[in-house]
């Protein structure tokens, strides 16, 4: 149908690079014959004893119309590695049954010669981009601009078939095994079949791709050309020394796959977007830098050299005086200052304008990559799925074909057993959060009590250290744990795709992780010092250990230390997991390799052949596979990265700052990864990025609520506007004056009624709160200024919300989720379809009528 034709866009130009590429034969990629070529490899043990199965499966494998070869590895005799090839015929009827979309016809663009001109004389004054790969950095993949359409053997005299050895990409050769590796039998019966579950019983011991050669090469890039696409992208991708340039997301989908290309083209926009975010962050952190001593706080704390404030615990403190805590006031006002509102502002704003471009700059990747209509194509179903409920059948609406069915009783009862799952997990991380803060409870005292002067003088600052350190163990902790719990009740409720299984995965790694991450920061920044009471009158955690309350400048420095804490071991956790333990990984598989040699070496033996000499099959197995949860855990990573730059980002400005250093990192650690340290994945398709789209949005409009909470009751921007405002010097006239505001936000207290001191001079001390003097006549009640700042504060919510979901809304109606230039291009594309389809019919009936001999006229037969 002539709505089916897509144009889809390659690279613009060829160079001297491509013809080395296209010509050069793929070292280790081929069959003994030097002819077929590699296109899978299945790793099976001989000590395996699971022998009928494999041979089962194999022999339906060339039922299928697979090519299959056996080859020993050289450096384990017990490995035996099936080397996989597809035919033409083979991979056309399921190029056709996958809908697969190939090159149709050659692109015809529309441009206005002016605008076109224009374009060309204002970039020839533009200076070169540095962060720009050259043309001549990246060979053309694909010959030409090409229309595409789903692939039909009735229709292939439509396509553009130059070479049938290169018109199906290795990546689509692969897609295509694996299709029917998923749905071959092993034994009799329809439950019995698919590479998974033999992957699970152990019948073969891995399944996968292999890369296109090495990754390194002799001689240099510029001068002999790159080997292959994978020292291609080594070389202008994995590289460290490539971190400021652009990522080549049309060589990374031609490699990978479209799903690990839009994760890629993903992440380099969203570190692209923090740019900006960081450096309002640096703005706002470097003025309460400079303000720092001015502070009129400050300096109202530094110099209160007089006024002595309550013990802060129970039985190894004592009174205090104000000017001690003068490094902490200048601390806090770092992160506590004026610019504190228009930040939160600023990121509530920015994390919808980053949603909104990356809609845009998605519609135009997947137009780019021929996507727009994939997800209008039906999904096949998982293997598992097809196993479970294989006798219940029902009508698809859409194919019109029997498929196997899950009733809704059935998935109501799973879904419950799901949900109650995840409630017990959550539950199990609040009981984890309320043991740190017993902890933090004991520590207060004995950290007090300690003889180590540096501490006992800075006891609160260690008992927060050490809880956030405590605290981040235990996250690491429960995060091998839940991984393990979402995988089985993920399995537990059958999901019917495979986008279906990985959606519902994600979704509880996301709660589990995004619960276990920040529900200690979610205590500090709303409950620490709320509850804890008033002199004398001190609530206490089961009659026995009192509760923590806030220093006199405030519990926001605790939050800050919380985030600031959890966010850098984070990160370097996550980056030692990602690279370090694969490379340590496969160190030791080559230190065995050299083990064995030297072992058969001394036996009198073969030599094993040198490493560089191996087979690339044997090469990969040596690497380690990609996580069985595809992309899940990358994207979780900077999903939780993003809920922490723009959650609590009012207490912590720098954060992301620190969120764009590590991506910067990020990209090109996990491009190393990809390219040198995993086997080559299963290149998929995908048309986003998922849930994770919902999961973002849901993020920034919880960032709103709770920026909004954290600036009215974790800050103390609130109580000083009330102050100045109206207990001021000078009262409304001047709202920025606050002197004498320390001394305002200071209540009495009668010492003597507890502790029996008789001085006059030392009786009295001053703790943080709104309360009446102990010689009123309703002593400690809160006072009309406690109510006033209540009041301020809710008010200070409601409009910080209305007003940021209202400048949102509006912004994400300004923005259109498709460029007006890609829409006209695609009605344009849509126009000429009609006529393309109607000249290749005829072309195609003028050449048969030539062939048989008979006249033919130039109109529609």
């Amino acid at each position: 149908h002539p709505s089916q034709i897509r144009g889809t866009s390659r690279f613009a130009s060829g160079t001297t690079n491509t013809s080395t590429l296209k010509e050069r034969p793929p070292s280790g990629l081929m069959f003994r014959d030097g002819k077929k070529r590699i296109d899978y490899i299945l790793v099976y043990r001989k000590s395996s004893p699971l022998v009928e199965k494999r041979v089962t499966f194999e022999r339906n494998l060339r039922a299928e119309g697979l090519m299959l070869e056996k080859v020993p590895s050289l450096t384990n005799t017990d490995i035996m590695f099936v080397k996989i090839h597809v035919p033409w015929d083979t991979l056309c009827k399921y190029a056709e049954q996958m809908n697969i979309r190939m090159p149709f016809r050659k692109k015809m663009y529309f441009t206005d010669w002016k605008s076109k001109v224009m374009g060309r004389q204002i970039k020839s004054w533009l200076p070169s981009n540095p962060m720009k790969l050259d043309k001549e950095a990246l060979p053309d993949l694909e010959e030409t601009d090409c229309y595409t359409a789903p692939f039909s053997r009735a229709r292939m005299h439509h396509f553009t078939i130059n070479n049938r050895q290169t018109f199906f990409s290795n990546s689509t050769r692969s897609r295509i095994v694996h299709h029917v590796l998923q749905r071959t039998k092993y034994e009799d019966g329809k439950s019995k079949m698919g590479i998974n579950r033999l992957l699970g019983n152990g019948t073969y011991e891995a399944a996968f791709p292999p890369h296109e050669g090495g990754y390194r090469s002799r001689h240099p890039i510029n001068t002999h050309g790159a080997q292959n696409h994978r020292h291609l992208l080594y070389e202008r991708w994995a590289r460290w020394g490539m971190w400021y340039k652009y990522q080549p997301l049309d060589l990374i989908r031609r490699y990978f796959g479209e799903k690990i290309g839009l994760y890629f083209a993903w992440l380099g926009w969203y570190t692209g977007m923090l740019i900006p975010a960081a450096l309002v962050g640096l703005f706002v952190f470097l003025y309460g830098l400079f303000t720092m001593d001015t502070s009129q706080v400050s300096k109202e704390i530094c110099e209160a050299n007089t006024t002595i404030m309550c013990p802060m615990c129970e039985q190894n403190c004592k009174p205090w005086k104000l000017s001690d805590s003068c490094v902490y006031a200048k601390v806090t006002h770092l992160f506590d200052n004026g610019g504190t509102v228009f930040f939160a502002i600023f990121m509530a704003i920015w994390a919808t304008v980053f949603l909104e471009f990356w809609k845009r700059r998605r519609a135009e990747l997947t137009y780019d990559w021929d996507l727009i209509d994939w997800e209008e194509e039906e999904e096949n179903l998982r293997p598992q799925f097809e196993a479970k409920y294989s006798r219940l059948e029902r009508v698809n609406h859409i194919s019109g074909k029997p498929e196997p069915f899950q009733p809704f009783t059935d998935k109501l009862s799973r879904l419950i057993i799901s949900v109650s799952g995840i409630f017990f997990m959550i539950s199990l991380v609040l009981t984890a959060v309320f043991a740190v803060v017993v902890f933090r409870l004991i520590a207060m005292e004995k950290f007090a009590s300690i003889d180590w002067e540096f501490v006992k003088k800075n006891w609160q600052f260690a008992t927060s250290g050490t809880g956030v350190c405590i605290n981040f163990m235990i996250i690491m902790s429960l995060n091998v744990v839940y991984e393990k719990v979402a995988y089985l009740l993920t399995n537990l409720e059958h999901p019917r795709t495979e986008s279906e299984w990985e959606n519902s995965f994600a979704l509880k790694m996301f709660l589990f992780q995004f619960v276990n991450l920040n529900s200690s920061t979610f205590y500090i920044a709303f409950f620490l010092g709320r509850f804890a009471g008033r002199p004398g009158k001190y609530n206490q955690l089961f009659n026995r250990w009192r509760l923590e309350e806030c220093h006199p400048s405030g519990c926001l420095i605790d939050l800050c230390l919380q985030m600031g804490v959890i966010m850098v071991l984070k990160q370097i956790w996550n980056n030692f997991m990602e690279l370090g333990y694969p490379l340590l990984q496969n160190w030791w598989s080559r230190r065995k390799m050299k083990r064995t040699e030297s072992k058969e070496r001394t036996g009198g033996g073969q030599n094993m052949e040198n490493k560089v000499q191996l087979p690339q099959w044997d090469k990969d197995w040596n690497l380690q596979p990609m996580n069985a949860h595809g992309l899940v855990d990358e994207y979780l990573e900077m999903v939780l990265q993003f809920g922490f730059i723009t959650i609590f980002v009012a207490a912590f400005p720098l954060a992301p700052l620190l969120a764009l250093l590590n991506n910067i990192i990020e990209i090109r650690l996990d491009a190393y990864k990809f390219v040198t340290q995993w086997r080559r994945p299963m290149p998929a398709r995908a048309t986003d990025i998922g849930i994770w789209h919902g999961i973002l949005e849901g993020i920034g409009v919880l960032a709103v609520i709770t920026n909004a909470f954290v600036i009215a009751i974790t800050s103390d921007y609130i109580p000083r506007f009330v102050y100045a405002f109206r207990y001021g010097p000078c009262g409304n006239v001047c709202l920025t004056i606050t002197v004498g505001y320390m001394n305002s936000s200071l209540s009495v207290f009668d010492m003597g009624e507890r502790w029996n001191v008789s001085e006059e001079q030392s009786r009295y001390c001053r703790y943080r709160d709104y309360r009446a003097s102990p010689r009123s006549p309703v002593p400690y009640d809160f006072t009309l200024q406690f109510w006033h700042v209540l009041a301020a504060r809710l008010a200070f919510i409601i409009v910080f919300e209305h007003l940021v979901f209202g400048v949102k809304s509006f912004i994400a109606y300004l923005i259109p989720d498709m460029p007006k230039s890609l829409c006209d291009r695609m009605r344009r594309e849509k126009y000429l379809t009609q006529e393309m389809m109607y000249e290749a019919e005829l072309e195609h009936l003028q050449e048969e009528r030539k062939k048989n001999g008979r006249r033919y006229h130039h109109e529609w037969p």
